[in-house]
């Protein structure tokens, strides 16, 4: 019997993207948190507990907890959460808080930014949190130090609600080909008066401090706020499309790529042991990271940082090691091991824009 080919629509190849990989943001469902599920007493910048979101900006009073909660609309399991445990109060103009993702710009070049065909991006996400009132979502170019910002508002408090953002495509500026931080995707939810004291930058320019979060609302000003981001997307087009789910699987790959805490137990072999024998061997590998990470190595029957295990439970201090970004060839340490032992290690592996 001949069969026969049903169509129920047409898609024009050239018109839209990929149905996959259209997700420039990692991790945007919230499903991956490596360094654990909580971490409190958040004073300053640059902390992590869910994988590639960023804190970023500095508090002046205030501090917070962040979580890996499970509070999220349907269809997700995760979400960022920001507990409020010390009001912040916008003292100084540099103070301000916000969620970061740094992309690199290797991954970044089908959006043609600097050329008269520069995409549009749409940012879509889910946002619950306690203060109502007008935010801030910004891209950034760090390339040419460029920006745009466009403001949308949180209707109802404690409420989960999608907010959908279309940024024009920037025809200045082009994107290293490199696998450094090209740009970056930041969410606001305070900001002093050296971002908020001029006119928000709602089209693409050079970059006016007091220009990016015109508006924004102080969302950590009471201990009784939270705010919770969950199905972060930014993509090609100016329509944002469904969510693009990934398996867990998936997620922790990409995010292993800058950040590895999967305590890989690691056994060295002293080759040729005497007192000044120091160089222990291993052919331990990983996934190939970003670059060479940070490597921290902890004994791991006493949890001390720094130590390799040596056979028989005596630590040993680190003096340095010998890797690059997908291998750990050899340990140094301060002092030499008299006898032919295995040592063992937990790793963690920093490789974050």
């Amino acid at each position: 019997m001949a069969l026969t080919k049903v169509t129920t629509g047409t898609i024009a190849d050239d018109s839209i993207q990929s149905l996959k990989n259209r997700n420039l943001v990692i991790n945007g469902a919230m499903q991956v948190a490596q360094r654990g599920t909580s971490q409190a007493g958040i004073t300053g910048p640059a902390q992590f507990v869910v994988d590639r979101m960023r804190t970023g900006f500095t508090l002046g009073t205030g501090a917070y907890t962040l979580n890996h909660s499970t509070n999220a609309p349907d269809g997700f399991a995760n979400s960022y959460h920001i507990d409020v445990t010390t009001a912040m109060t916008l003292g100084g103009a540099s103070d301000g808080c916000g969620m970061v993702q740094l992309l690199e710009g290797q991954d970044l070049q089908h959006i043609k930014k600097g050329t008269a065909d520069a995409e549009s991006l749409t940012l879509s996400f889910w946002i619950k949190s306690t203060k109502t009132g007008t935010y801030i979502a910004e891209l950034y170019d760090f390339d040419n130090a460029r920006h745009i910002s466009k403001s949308y508002t949180v209707n109802s408090s404690n409420t989960w609600e999608k907010k959908e953002i279309t940024f024009p495509g920037d025809t200045t500026g082009s994107l290293d080909n490199d696998n450094l931080a090209s740009f970056g995707l930041l969410l606001f939810f305070s900001a002093g008066t050296n971002y908020t004291s001029g006119t928000l930058n709602t089209s693409w320019g050079s970059n006016v401090t007091a220009n990016r979060a015109v508006g924004q609302v102080n969302a950590l000003d009471s201990t009784s706020n939270d705010i919770y981001i969950t199905g972060v997307q930014l993509e090609v087009g100016d329509v944002a499309t469904p969510f693009e789910h990934r398996s867990y699987g998936e997620e922790l790959a990409l995010c292993q790529r800058y950040y590895n805490s999967g305590y890989t137990w690691v056994t060295f072999n002293s080759s040729t042991p005497n007192s000044s024998s120091t160089y222990f061997h291993t052919s331990t590998s990983w996934p190939t990271m970003r670059i060479a990470p940070t490597l921290t190595l902890t004994a791991p029957a006493s949890g001390n940082t720094g130590y390799i295990e040596e056979w028989g439970g005596t630590d040993r201090a680190i003096s340095s090691t010998n890797h690059n970004a997908s291998n750990l060839s050899y340990v140094v340490l301060t002092s030499g091991i008299t006898t032919v032992n295995s040592c063992q290690a937990h790793l963690k592996m920093d490789a974050e824009l």
